[in-house]
């Protein structure tokens, strides 16, 4: 079962500035009823007649394709990689496309912070739609937001409000950074980049051979790839493997030896360093977490 929760807030988490209300992703196949019957009756809606909503959603597709129709920004085709926001009281509608479905995250909020941040033009109805292309990251803190809001712990909403902040942080910066250029080329090398990347995880691979690979200086290569994605290449290739040492520490019984040998990390203690500078707990807290 995908997993989709729908999360209370009590007048302390609303002090806070930012509270969360529901989080959740689903996978729709080609030519699937949209949205799924498996929703809260208030989120429920028929995409030929829209709806209104009380609070923002930042929704991401992933892989697919589909269409966005809001009061203000009128119609929009969504693509792969595609991250749109809804606005509170505002009418909107969105499907995929019925030949390839689409594969979507989605988290909804409220507060004083994200409607202070409207008020100065950071974010706006009319511009809706932000193209930020495949990013490991942002599913990862989707993930993260996933897994916060099953166990509900003491004061989870405090930590999904950083989630969604570090979010909607990455949204304008790249999203902007990316409409700033329109250099095709460079978006092909940077996409390219990042499948490389994510096909080497496990090989003893450096960024300097990643641009080799793509017949582009490094230099250049790094330059685009910061605009593009805010990370430098070395860091964002580290956060793969980070992400890949979660998968293994989760699902498989290797040792931290044998994690940070298979990701090529310098040695374990390297790697638990990285690890605990990325995550805030070792790899063994987080094992036993």
């Amino acid at each position: 079962m995908e997993p989709i929760k729908y999360i209370a807030q009590n007048q302390r988490d609303r002090e806070w500035g930012l509270t969360v209300c529901s989080v959740g992703h689903q996978k729709i196949a080609p030519g699937e009823d949209y949205p799924p019957k498996k929703h809260n009756q208030e989120y429920m809606f028929d995409p030929s007649h829209g709806r209104v909503l009380p609070e923002y959603q930042l929704i991401y597709i992933v892989d697919g394709k589909g269409t966005l129709v809001t009061k203000s920004a009128g119609k929009t085709a969504v693509e792969s990689g595609d991250m749109f926001i809804l606005f509170p009281g505002e009418w909107h509608s969105y499907k995929p496309d019925d030949s390839t479905g689409w594969n979507e995250y989605w988290i909804g909020f409220q507060g004083i912070n994200i409607d202070n941040r409207v008020k100065a033009g950071f974010f706006s109805p009319e511009a809706p739609l932000f193209h930020i292309g495949y990013n490991e990251f942002i599913i990862n803190l989707y993930h993260e937001a996933i897994r916060t809001a099953m166990r509900q712990e003491p004061f989870f909403q405090q930590l999904l409000a950083g989630v969604v902040n570090h979010m909607l942080g990455i949204l304008f910066m790249t999203g902007n950074r990316n409409a700033l250029t329109k250099d095709e080329e460079s978006v092909r090398i940077v996409d390219m980049a990042k499948s490389l990347m994510d096909d080497s995880i496990e090989n003893d691979i450096r960024m300097p051979d990643i641009a080799d690979k793509l017949s582009i200086s490094y230099t250049k290569f790094r330059r685009l790839f910061k605009q593009y994605t805010g990370l430098s290449p070395a860091q964002y290739f580290i956060n793969l493997r980070i992400h890949r040492a979660k998968e293994m520490l989760r699902g498989t019984s290797a040792s931290i030896k044998e994690i940070s040998i298979t990701l090529h990390f310098e040695s374990a203690e390297y790697f638990t360093t990285m690890f605990r500078s990325r995550t805030g707990m070792t790899p063994t807290e987080f094992r036993r977490a």
